[in-house]
């Protein structure tokens, strides 16, 4: 037991002064004697101390107080007499930044949709998470429907029009009461429907909307809604329309991922994950073998992980995707992720990738007009390697100049370059198009990655050769991209005499023009920047109050940040000397005009142009960055 736990009388009740700042949830907890007023006074004096915020319930869970699981039981079993918005906050579901944005939603719709349908549509919540937050509210357990125990006679007392309408659903009896699934059991409406056709002695509980218009919708076709759902048609269907959803969202991925008792499915737009919608567990495996027959994949191979790729024509947006997917096969069955790339991808000119005018020219004139040498472009998954690539690759297309790629697969056709799609089906493997490609008497050839040794070998052999060769890299920085070169034991004044230069690069979300508004960043997001307000004076920084523009995200697009290593003289003969990536990373600096993701990345958000919650998130941070003004003046920005 807890030392400050002991045995003790009730404690005694608490100040109106503590009950504001504990809040609802903490006052449950001590009226039941979960906790004692001395932990909530405690609690309260830590809360203000730390430097990152907390909610009230994660400062107790963290000084051991209570756990997780003893809050949620606790609240289960009481009727909190809050509001729903505030209750979100206090268990740390939503910020007060998220909550404001989705009521400023619902009174642009004229308040025709509830909170919760504003907050789970808007992605501020996924719908499992509210569903449970809303049965601490009204005190009715949240459940999931079991397809087997479903009583198909109980669709006999109410019309399923009237389900339909009102969201609700009867699922079985237990001790002789019908038990009801509402999607919202706030709404009296909803409330009056069950009351009349099941009387007052029913069983209420909470089940997911989705689920609930799943099921409506098989039984209209069917009487058994387990066979209807696996029809090949309506998963036909069910696909489609997740593929066109995909394109109307403007998502870069699609997750379908089996959990214990539902299929989820998300999409990945602008960088971010968001939940879009629950299907029935049972159509799991009639949705993966429908996308592996899409994809010419193994449909009676469900032990090991696939990978496949489907051309879908979407007739809804007249365009036709180019999807690869990859199977991975869990505890809960095969997940899916398909990675989306439209055939009307356009090619951004190279002065439009985001670089500042003083880099965008030393990139041009002494790397991409370089005649020979090798050039990469590095940064993690999804950080728009391959746009940029494909930008200097449209640059260099011209007449006089022959370009031949090996991609894996071709993301972009780019008219008239020689492209070729890695197929190791058919035996077109990496390795034996890289030995063919010096034979086609090529200017220019751009390798879709270099991946190991032997395909940095051969960029390097080519360089050497006369060639200019372009590639992408995966690593966190550009001197990372030096250091990884020297750990695949490529000789180090091979990487010397043929290195021109290496581009670091991120995507960052951009703030919503439409709703843009000044921002003042707090001491704490100074602190993490390892800035003072002295060091960004003059600093324009923007953050997105949410609107329609932006789907209340705050935030519109997105916006490359760039890190340019060019490797002058001292670089390569500290490339030769061995010199750790510290001090390279020093001399870059100083001699070669180094300026940093972040340092890049901070003058972008002194624009206006991404957040100061952007930055400290998802660029690295490499010691203090240099004044604002200047990084302005390296980078050839106006104030």
């Amino acid at each position: 037991m807890n030392p400050l736990q002991q045995s003790a009388p009730p404690s005694p009740s608490p100040s109106p002064a503590t009950s504001s700042e504990a809040g609802i949830i903490a006052l449950v907890l001590l009226e039941q004697q979960i906790i004692s007023l001395e932990q909530v006074t405690y609690a309260l004096r830590v809360r203000k101390k730390i430097a990152t915020p907390k909610t009230m319930l994660q400062t107790l869970v963290d000084l051991g107080y209570v756990t997780n699981e003893k809050a949620k039981e606790t609240l289960r079993s009481t009727k909190l007499n809050i509001r729903l918005g505030d209750l979100l906050l206090e268990l740390g579901y939503i910020s007060e930044n998220d909550l404001r944005q989705a009521l400023g939603m619902q009174k642009e719709l004229g308040d025709s949709k509830r909170l919760g349908e504003v907050l789970i549509e808007g992605g501020f919540i996924e719908e499992r998470r509210f569903l449970e937050t809303l049965s601490y509210q009204v005190g009715f357990p949240v459940v999931t429907v079991n397809f087997s125990k479903l009583d198909k006679s109980l669709f006999s007392i109410i019309p399923e029009s009237v389900c339909e309408e009102f969201d609700i659903m009867p699922l079985n009896k237990e001790d002789g009461r019908i038990v009801v699934a509402f999607a919202d059991p706030l709404d009296h409406k909803a409330i009056s429907a069950a009351e009349r056709f099941f009387g007052k002695n029913y069983q209420p509980v909470i089940v997911s909307k989705s689920s609930i218009k799943e099921i409506l919708a098989a039984r209209q076709q069917s009487a058994e809604p387990v066979a209807n759902a696996s029809d090949d048609t309506t998963i036909i269907g069910i696909i489609n329309t997740l593929f066109d959803d995909a394109i109307q969202e403007g998502a870069s991925d699609i997750h379908i991922e089996p959990m214990l008792d539902r299929l989820r499915v998300r999409f990945r737009r602008d960088g971010v994950m968001q939940h879009h919608k629950d299907f029935p567990k049972v159509l799991a495996p009639p949705i993966a073998s429908r996308i592996k027959i899409m994809g010419q994949a193994d449909i009676t191979e469900k032990r090991r992980h696939q990978d496949a790729r489907i051309l879908f024509p979407s007739r809804k947006h007249g365009i036709s995707l180019d999807l690869r997917v990859s199977f991975f096969v869990t505890i809960y069955g095969e997940t899916i992720v398909l990675r989306l790339l439209s055939s009307k991808t356009t090619l951004l000119d190279l002065k439009e990738i985001g670089m500042a005018p003083t880099m965008l020219e030393r990139f041009i004139y002494e790397a991409v007009d370089s005649p020979t040498g090798v050039m990469i472009i590095t940064g993690p998954t999804g950080s728009g390697k391959t746009n940029t690539l494909y930008s200097c690759v449209d640059y260099l297309n011209d007449i006089h100049t022959s370009i031949i790629t090996a991609e894996d697969p071709v993301e972009i056709v780019i008219d008239g370059i020689c492209q070729c799609s890695i197929n190791p089906k058919i035996g077109v493997t990496f390795e034996e198009t890289l030995r063919h490609i010096v034979r086609q008497d090529p200017d220019v050839i751009v390798l879709g990655e270099v991946r190991d040794r032997f395909s940095a070998e051969t960029a390097i052999e080519a360089a050497l050769t006369g060639h200019k060769v372009l590639t992408t890299f995966h690593t966190e920085d550009s001197i990372g991209a030096l250091v990884r070169l020297l750990t695949m034991q490529i000789e180090s004044f091979l990487i010397a005499s043929t290195l021109t230069c290496v581009v670091a690069q991120r995507l960052l979300r951009r703030v919503c023009h439409t709703c843009a508004e000044p921002y003042t960043p707090t001491p704490l997001e100074l602190s993490r920047m390892y800035v003072t307000s002295m060091d960004v004076a003059g600093a324009n920084f923007m953050q997105g109050r949410g609107c329609k523009a932006c789907r209340f995200s705050g935030y519109s697009g997105r916006i490359g940040v760039f890190e340019l290593l060019i490797l002058n003289e001292s670089l390569r003969q500290a490339i030769l000397e061995n010199k750790s990536s510290l001090e390279i990373r020093k001399m870059a600096i100083e001699s070669a005009g180094l300026i940093s993701l972040f340092e890049d990345g901070l003058v972008k958000a002194s624009q206006g142009k991404v957040s100061v919650q952007e930055i400290i998130t998802d660029l690295p941070k490499l010691g203090k960055p240099r004044p604002l003004g200047e990084l302005r003046r390296i980078l050839g920005v106006v104030e």
